[in-house]
């Protein structure tokens, strides 16, 4: 086996390299081939004798254009045109195969199996290297479409990805990290059109931290910020139920929906808030229940149907928390039509 790399000047800088893999058995070809290209300084040639490694050489050598002979020792031309179509690192490249002779059957069976083109051998040296130079601006343009093809869809993937996140960050509340107002809304509003739908039960809780105000004069607003982060994390830990959505709903102020929820489960789950802050033991000297932070709650749970609106819900809920704060506060109310 004989394995030979003609290269004959420096790549130019104002073109690309078009790299001709020939493969033939017979060395005087190779020869006569090499004397054509001589003084093509764009073209550079390499030229595989066994064609049993031509798939390896063309692939490793990232060949522009494939020349090759139909009549090979242990392995039929035609077959090996379509090895190179069934090899994803050669299927695209152009195969000009080179024949003894001019027979219409055999160029039938030649691109049939996938060649581009058809020369006789030896060819004119000014046919061969007009066909070599225009299969080459087709691949390689055909190669820069793919790039740019994928660069665009790398890109294109990027900003869904980009716009995901940016969709996810406006949809939490920059302080507590939770969903913000604007999430409340928009997830309300599916819930409700859910449960009218379905005809199923949908509860929501509305929760205000008990003497905020007092506790932000005493401590700071600084102080405030970590109090409302630190419970809106615990009030989120404590959800914990797949369905249940949690949002700031404003100042100090959460809410909590609960879908698939009836009256009984809103109480339990309420009560569940009410110990997870009790248990925080987050210091509050200015409040007037309790030496440590505590919230209000109110519960109100509804089956949509067609004489009820979705503000509806917000007002039974709010009404109820207005109750709980009446009763003394630190403490949930259902409400109760």
């Amino acid at each position: 086996m004989v394995e030979e790399h003609f290269n004959y000047e420096d790549d130019p800088l104002d073109q690309q390299t078009i790299k001709v893999l020939l493969v033939d058995d017979q060395p005087m070809v190779a020869e006569g081939i090499k004397r054509m290209l001589a003084d093509e300084a764009d073209i550079e040639l390499h030229y595989c004798q066994d064609p049993a490694r031509a798939v390896t050489v063309a692939s490793d050598m990232e060949a522009t254009i494939i020349l090759q002979d139909l009549v090979l020792p242990d392995i039929d031309g035609m077959t090996l045109v379509r090895f190179y179509r069934g090899n994803d690192a050669t299927k695209d490249i152009p195969v000009i195969v080179l024949s003894s002779k001019e027979d219409p059957v055999v160029k039938q069976d030649a691109f049939q199996y996938g060649a581009n083109d058809y020369l006789v051998k030896l060819p004119d040296k000014i046919e061969l290297i007009a066909r070599i130079r225009s299969h080459a601006k087709h691949y390689m343009l055909q190669l820069e479409r793919n790039a740019a093809f994928f660069a665009l869809r790398e890109m294109q993937l990027q900003l869904q990805k980009t716009n995901r996140e940016l969709k996810r960050l406006s949809s939490l509340d920059g302080l507590t990290g939770i969903a913000n107002r604007r999430f409340f809304d928009e997830t309300l509003e599916k819930e409700w059109k859910r449960a009218l739908r379905e005809q199923t039960t949908l509860s929501l809780i509305l929760i205000d931290i008990d003497y905020f105000k007092p506790y932000n004069d005493s401590y700071g607003h600084l102080m405030g910020d970590e109090a409302l982060s630190l419970v809106a994390k615990t009030l989120d830990k404590h959800a914990m139920r797949p369905a249940d959505f949690l949002a700031r709903y404003g100042g100090e102020e959460f809410a909590l929906i609960a879908p698939l929820t009836d009256a009984k489960g809103a109480r339990q789950l309420a009560q569940n808030l009410q110990n997870s802050i009790n248990e925080l033991g987050l210091e509050h000297k200015s409040s007037q229940v309790s030496n440590n932070v505590t919230i209000s709650q109110g519960i109100a749970t509804l089956v949509p149907d067609a004489d009820r609106k979705l503000e509806d819900i917000i007002k039974f809920a709010d009404e109820a928390l207005y109750e709980a704060k009446a009763k003394g506060r630190n403490c949930y109310t259902v409400y109760r039509s």
